[in-house]
């Protein structure tokens, strides 16, 4: 009997904790398929509305010029997973399966980059970036548009979670599987790419959902570098549904559903991996 009361009350907490995660969601939801006739603010809340219209979304479609924004965001998230998962790759290789000098300071100090919040970096970054001429304002080196796609993709190419998440992979490997591939004539790049990178395919998925969830998000930095609206990215793009003294509340959360959209597709074609790759990558031994 206790077991039962205990088991019952447990998957009752588990359901309160999904409704407080979940909610806001469907609150989002709700309000995106609500017409104009319904009031969002009244003082008792309708979950469902009362008459659901898909008119919020063809609008936001008319406002912004969703599809540009959208591509936009997809260049520049797709540079930066295949960015993020080459670096950490070659980053944490040396450090998981090799020894050498000063291999374990080099592994703190990739810790220490993640205690570091971007704000404190973000001034020096945005100098280092301006010097460089990676805005979209400027004609030089690439041009306007790939100068701005690289100011926003190279800052964040590589990051020291990434590094330490793949090297954590890599260490869980055992070492016998190097020895018989030299045996067979592999250098350490066949080693890397034909032995070790099909085992850590999981972990390397799960790098790719992070990254892009991280990135497609992103709005502080495009924010600063990016002037251009014609280039902007998605998040900085929902930012003119809103007016300078009201904003339709209806149409923001429209918006909003539609750019989680790609993020929930390209986490579903990850989802196999996702599980087992964030556990494998976490643990060592």
């Amino acid at each position: 009997m206790m077991t039962s009361l205990k088991k019952t009350g447990v998957y009752a907490l588990l359901i309160m904790l999904c409704l407080l995660a979940v909610g806001p969601f469907l609150w989002l939801l709700s309000t995106a398929l609500k017409s104009s006739d319904e009031n969002i603010f009244s003082a008792i809340p309708q979950l469902l509305p009362q008459t659901p219209t898909l008119d919020n979304f063809a609008e936001v479609l008319k406002k912004i010029p969703m599809l540009r924004y959208v591509a936009n965001s997809l260049i520049v998230t797709g540079l930066t997973v295949v960015l993020n998962l080459v670096f950490s790759v070659l980053a944490a290789y040396p450090l998981a399966r090799m020894r050498f000098f000063g291999q374990k300071a080099m592994i703190l100090t990739v810790l220490a980059t993640m205690m570091i919040p971007f704000q404190v970096i973000m001034v020096p970054l945005y100098l280092i970036v301006l010097k460089m001429g990676l805005v979209d304002s400027n004609p030089d080196l690439f041009g306007p548009v790939a100068n701005g796609w690289l100011g926003l993709v190279l800052p964040f190419a590589i990051s020291g979670f990434g590094i330490f998440f793949v090297q954590q992979a890599l260490v869980s490997l055992p070492k016998e599987l190097e020895e018989c591939a030299m045996l067979d004539g592999c250098n350490s790049f066949q080693i890397l790419t034909r032995v070790l990178l099909p085992l850590i395919g999981p972990t390397l998925a799960t790098l790719a959902v992070f990254t892009f969830m991280s990135a497609w998000g992103e709005f502080l930095w495009p924010s600063i570098v990016q002037s251009e609206p014609d280039q902007f990215l998605l998040p900085l793009g929902l930012i003119q549904l809103q007016g300078t003294f009201s904003a339709n509340w209806r149409l923001i959360a429209a918006g909003t559903i539609l750019s989680m959209l790609p993020i929930l597709a390209f986490f579903l074609l990850l989802q196999r991996y996702f599980v087992s790759g964030s556990l494998g990558g976490s643990v060592k031994g």
